[in-house]
């Protein structure tokens, strides 16, 4: 049995919400400015900001570097997620986006919309998962 994947207009275009996510991240994590404005705020679990000795900032900063999607890790191609090691620790990073104006209590309808979408970046050690 062979199976047609028919194109869905109504979904959003995962490269936009991708290029959007990727910006959104260096802004947060690296200060690169992106070139239009992108609404979110960046969190971090209290372990990793406990764990001294500038680790959170290398952690951050690997955040915002990273580059290695893969089916494995991001299987919609929005660039939502990704592990990096640092000093030996696996270090989580996991973008979701919201409504805007829902309080955090919705996800987005038109993720793909910046002007209506609030991202919400959080990295956190992977032993606390």
């Amino acid at each position: 049995m062979s199976m047609n994947v028919q194109p869905q207009p109504d979904r959003p275009d995962p490269t936009v919400i991708a290029a959007q996510n990727d910006a959104f991240r260096k802004l947060a994590c690296l200060g690169v400015p992106p070139a239009q404005p992108i609404q979110g705020r960046m969190h971090v679990t209290r372990a990793l900001m406990e764990a001294g000795d500038g680790f959170m900032a290398e952690a951050v900063k690997a955040t915002g570097e990273f580059e290695t999607f893969e089916p494995e890790n991001d299987p919609e191609g929005w660039h939502d997620f990704g592990a990096v090691e640092i000093r030996g620790e696996t270090v989580f990073w996991k973008i979701d986006l919201y409504e805007a104006d829902s309080d955090f209590r919705y996800g987005a309808e038109t993720p793909d919309n910046p002007a209506t979408t609030m991202r919400v970046l959080t990295i956190m050690l992977a032993r606390d998962w």
